[in-house]
């Protein structure tokens, strides 16, 4: 398939169809659906403990509770998210910054309230992160305490060590096993779904849930109860917004497959077969998911278990990464290392810092709270505020890209925002038994996000004060010529239309001007991905200058050696061994005045210095690079 035509696909919200639409359905169910397909470990048990209260449960708190899982997955996941957002994409990609990117162009310009919820529904995202591996895997190994209760002293112990192995093997990539997470879930679901259908005539009354009638009913009467329980079943639609940020992966037809014909109906089952057990046996409720099987099967079923959860948490890792990586692109955090595990898969990246704070911040998790039960108090409020932040720029899009008039926006939109706001009230009642940790490392990360546009936008005005206009200097240089030595400079810069530091300090100390001179920006766009005929651009100014513009989406690497190999089709020479990149290092000192507080300086400063370097950042070569540094007072 040629790019263009890939491209044009993937505008269009589909999948490459060399990819084959069935393998694609068979890919999402292994790596879209794995967090919400592992919920019914934990979600139906800890929403029928909230509503109960420690009572045992009665029919009314079992129908209720049923009822509002059910009703959520069909209004936050399948209306929503399924049907209404993927087809808000970006080029073919989803997610929160796709969507913030999205929204931006259908204003025609950056918008700082908008910029703040993509912000803000990024740095949830990434909490999130941290507590889907710990909370998953540890409620399938939970499973050990009925098998053997001699066993519960070392839950906490494996689930560390299972938590450990998985982050150890981020840096080998998951091109390898990927290929099998697809099969396992099915095997997952359909385990599920057999387990759940069998159970259904403990008590067939159960499927009365249906009726949304149960769940506005047990809402009504039970007041802040209703409400808390209504935080503990968000817990069975959380990944709901996985949908949506692994779109580009797989498309959008694959997804809604997966989800209609397959997912959705296992999810279902699986739920009404643990109430019908927990009608039919209300003891079952301890753990209701564990008690679908016999003792005989339960070792195997925690074992598959731990597999499902394995893989919720692997997508949920490689989804940090590629937002984290996608927020680099964009200027909202400093440079960090990419590692690239896959020759054929884009999307395969490994950050060694993010790996190493998510699994600190993991064991931390598992270790404060110790069962899934404590975490589930924690779990929820990351997703849903994620979710608001989607329905609300939903909102945009619908109304300004798609041209619907603004009633008619509203009138699909507020009822998703509405819910969502429901959810993230009722999850705010768990504040302060471990809901307020998700919301202070989400604000730790909009700190740090603030904080570098803000000294990164201080830093560039004060560059900018100094700098010599490039357009002037090349006049200067044409009327008295330096010494010129052959081979050609590449100097790369920011601001195209002023004179590169290290071109400045390359005239005044070494006073020699190559044979050739390249003025190099790299340009991130809002869209993913840059088709190749719209990579370069280049302007020849003066007999011995060219600007030259590489331009990549924020989903892209920043190869700059092969975005310079394509430029050789527009009919500019390039040899890699004659070619010297000049890169500026900048070391940056707290000014006496400055226009941000003195601890925000000091952050900026360090995160600065915790940058990638621009030549591995960049992928250039690191013997053809001269670093010339100056230092800057912000």
């Amino acid at each position: 398939m040629a790019i263009s035509e890939t491209t044009e696909a993937q505008a269009q919200g589909e999948a490459p169809v060399s990819a084959g639409f069935w393998g694609l359905t068979l890919g999402s169910i292994g790596v879209v659906f794995g967090d919400i397909g592992t919920s019914p470990l934990y979600a139906f048990r800890e929403a029928v403990h909230a509503a109960s209260h420690g009572s045992p449960p009665s029919r009314e708190v079992v129908l209720g509770v049923l009822s509002m899982i059910l009703w959520s997955l069909f209004i936050v996941v399948t209306a929503k998210y399924v049907l209404v957002l993927l087809r808000a994409d970006n080029n073919g990609e989803g997610g929160t910054l796709s969507l913030m990117a999205l929204s931006q162009r259908a204003l025609g310009r950056r918008s700082v309230w908008l910029t703040g919820l993509g912000v803000m529904g990024a740095a949830m995202f990434i909490g999130d992160s941290m507590i889907t591996p710990a909370i998953s895997v540890l409620s399938a190994v939970e499973g050990l305490k009925l098998a053997t209760p001699a066993l519960e002293h070392y839950v906490v112990p494996l689930t560390v060590l299972i938590l450990v192995v998985l982050f150890m093997f981020q840096s080998r990539g998951t091109a390898r096993v990927a290929s099998a997470f697809g099969p396992v879930m099915i095997v997952w679901f359909t385990t599920i779904a057999i387990l759940g259908l069998i159970h259904i005539s403990d008590d067939p009354t159960v499927l009365y849930a249906i009726n949304p009638w149960y769940a506005v009913r047990f809402m009504a009467t039970h007041g802040t109860i209703g409400l808390i329980t209504l935080g503990a079943v968000f817990l069975a639609v959380t990944g709901g917004e996985a949908l949506y940020a692994d779109l580009g992966h797989f498309g959008r037809k694959p997804i809604q497959s997966a989800w209609f014909f397959f997912v959705l109906p296992a999810l279902l089952i699986n739920y009404f077969g643990q109430g019908a057990l927990v009608l039919a046996n209300p003891a079952a409720v301890e753990n209701p998911f564990y008690r679908l099987v016999p003792e005989t099967f339960l070792l195997p079923l925690i074992i598959l278990a731990t597999a499902a959860t394995v893989i919720a948490s692997q997508a949920v890792i490689t989804g940090a990464y590629s937002l984290v990586s996608q927020a680099v692109q964009l200027g909202l955090l400093p440079r960090f290392e990419v590692r690239y595990t896959s020759e054929s898969h884009a999307g395969q990246i490994y950050l060694p810092r993010v790996n190493t704070l998510l699994l600190i911040g993991v064991i931390l998790l598992v270790l404060m709270f110790r069962t899934s039960s404590g975490l589930a108090s924690a779990y929820g409020i990351a997703v849903s505020t994620t979710m608001v932040v989607d329905g609300i720029m939903g909102f945009v899009v619908i109304w300004k890209l798609w041209n619907w008039r603004a009633a008619t926006a509203a009138a699909v939109i507020v009822p998703f925002v509405f819910v969502d706001m429901t959810f993230f009230i009722a999850n705010l009642l768990k504040l302060l038994e471990g809901a307020w940790l998700p919301l202070l490392f989400g604000f730790g990360v909009v700190v740090l996000i603030w904080t570098w546009r803000r000294g990164a936008s201080m830093l560039m005005a004060k560059t900018r004060r100094t700098e010599v206009p490039l357009r002037d200097l090349i006049r200067s240089l044409e009327k008295r010529p330096p010494h010129v030595v052959q081979g050609t400079a590449v100097f790369l810069t920011s601001d195209p239309d002023s004179v590169p530091t290290a071109l400045l300090h390359n005239l005044k100390h070494n006073k020699i001007l190559h044979e050739h001179n390249v003025v190099l920006t790299v340009e991130v766009t809002q869209t993913p991905r840059v088709d190749i005929n719209e990579r370069v651009k280049l302007e020849t100014v003066g007999e011995r200058f060219t600007l030259m513009r590489l331009r990549f989406g924020f989903m892209e690497s920043p190869n700059v050696p092969k975005a310079l190999a394509v430029a050789r089709k527009v009919g500019w020479q390039f040899d890699i061994m004659s070619t010297s990149f000049f890169v500026s290092r900048r070391s940056l000192k707290p000014a006496a005045q400055s226009g941000m507080p003195r601890w925000q300086d000091h952050l900026f400063i360090a995160m600065s210095r915790s940058a990638n370097d621009a030549s591995s950042y960049f992928h250039i070569p690191t013997g053809r690079v001269v670093e010339v540094g100056t230092q800057v007072t912000i």
